[in-house]
């Protein structure tokens, strides 16, 4: 037993050894030789990227798979048109898989180590997603075809969430009520290691700031106009003298989307995308009023008026022991995946792009890494989900070690076999993981007692306004 297991975990795991025996070579060998229209279905998301909200292809491919092995599936899950829950089987335990399919705006590639869009400007699946929800729907199939072959009881549901990036789907679905009924839900996320997950990601808040001023000829009359501009400067300078009084494992980043018309016009209109993050919730909502304080100030500065639009919001992730020690134990029986030498090839050019002299040497061999214990700086909306009900998550290596989400890099590797190949640890493991928890009905206690214990004392509230409708494009 590994030195990280808690006494709970403990618990569970000597619970499940002495379960209904599950036959983990076997479901395995069935994961795998299920999975050449999984694979082909992720490279063909990848080569149609979709961004947040309109991922009306992605969803359809996905859809259509779960249908064609049996599953009932749900649509417009929250009002969210490409938003779906699969499930397979009746009552208890409900399992739950999450996957997710948007794609990045600017991030087009070709699976090629040097950069080389294949639109320009376009969107590109830069964090994987293509591998994310394929791989879940390959485990949630693959459970449910075991289910039937060791006719055990219980019900396997598929997820299917848009909008990750910067839109808080899952939010959306959590107010319709979409996970709550669920005892477990597992998730993963591609990435360069394979290793269960055991950190609380960040809490993040999305606003658009908005400011209004008086529009006036810059050089024959400035006295008379009132910059709008001059209101957002003021505002993103306060912000970042505050960066000096906040928690450092903050994070504050924003992008001016609107600066004026000519520099020759006072603009009488600005605009700012800042997004603010923090490990823990409450101490969030916080800096978020440190950083509102901000706007007003450079409101009242400039003469101008501020408005505030939530865009978007992110609990921090409540994680869970027993479901931790459930993941590694299932990708250690997994285990990882060896590179061919032109995947080593290839592997090598993407981390010389990335210009880092500090990368060790690659190592050919994906190994299986201890959990993740350090606070992750990035968020996630599976964050909300684990404050509804208890969730397990993992990573696999889908790019090579060192190589950064969000990049054209992992973009690249997103299309190619070496992606697919961290594709299949993630199935894998998660098939295992969901069909341990219907062998031993007494694993799902003690992740409830687990999650319960986390709870304790603690609400959910997202940072979205109630009644706040997302903007979504016309249906194409």
């Amino acid at each position: 037993m590994t030195q990280w297991t808690t006494t709970l975990g403990l618990f569970a795991l000597a619970a499940l050894s002495s379960a209904q025996t599950l036959d983990t070579q076997k479901l395995l060998q069935q994961v795998e030789a299920r999975s050449g229209p999984y694979k082909a279905m992720s490279r063909q998301i990848w080569e149609n990227p979709e961004l947040g909200w309109s991922e009306f292809k992605s969803s359809a491919l996905l859809k259509e798979q779960l249908r064609s092995a049996g599953f009932r599936i749900q649509e417009n899950i929250g009002g969210l048109p490409t938003a779906f829950v699969a499930e397979w089987g009746s009552g208890k335990p409900l399992i739950g898989i999450i996957g997710e399919y948007d794609a990045l705006p600017g991030l087009s590639q070709d699976a090629e180590p040097a950069r080389s869009p294949r639109v320009s400007g376009g969107p590109g699946h830069g964090c994987g997603h293509n591998l994310f929800g394929t791989a879940s729907a390959l485990a949630a199939v693959s459970v449910k075809e075991h289910l039937i072959e060791a006719k055990l009881p219980g019900t396997i549901r598929f997820y299917g969430t848009p909008n990750e990036e910067g839109g808080a789907g899952k939010v959306y679905m959590i107010r319709a009520g979409a996970f709550q009924d669920a005892d477990v839900v597992l998730a993963w996320h591609p990435g360069d290691t394979n290793q269960a997950d055991d950190n609380s990601y960040l809490a993040n808040i999305s606003a658009k700031v908005r400011f209004y001023g008086k529009a006036a000829h810059a050089a024959g009359a400035p006295e008379a106009g009132r910059s709008a501009l001059d209101g957002l400067e003021i505002m993103t300078h306060a912000v970042n003298m505050l960066r000096e009084h906040i928690p450092q494992e903050s994070r504050m980043h924003y992008i001016i989307t609107s600066g004026g018309a000519a520099a020759n016009i006072v603009p009488d209109f600005a605009e700012l995308s800042i997004i603010v993050r923090h490990p823990d919730l409450k101490t969030l909502d916080g800096i978020w009023e440190r950083v509102k304080n901000c706007a007003e100030a450079g409101a009242l500065a400039s003469g101008t008026r501020v408005e505030i639009e939530i865009v978007s919001a992110y609990a921090n992730f409540v994680t869970n022991p027993v479901l931790r020690d459930l993941l590694d134990k299932n990708l250690r029986i997994t285990g990882g995946f060896t590179y061919t030498p032109d995947e080593a090839a290839f592997a090598e050019k993407i981390r010389q792009s990335l210009g880092n002299p500090n990368l060790p040497p690659l190592d050919t061999t994906s190994k299986i890494l201890r959990p993740y214990t350090a606070v992750s700086s990035v968020s996630t909306d599976v964050g909300d989900v684990s404050w509804v009900v208890p969730v397990g998550h993992m990573r696999a290596s889908t790019f090579p070690p060192g190589t950064p989400l969000h990049s054209w890099h992992s973009t690249a590797c997103a299309g190619t076999e070496l992606g697919r190949k961290g594709m299949m640890v993630a199935a894998k493991a998660l098939a295992l993981s969901a069909s341990d928890l219907f062998h031993n009905p007494e694993l799902v206690k003690s992740a409830r007692a687990a999650f319960d214990q986390k709870m304790a004392g603690k609400q959910y509230r997202s940072l979205i306004p109630e009644g706040k409708q997302p903007a979504l494009p016309a249906r194409p």
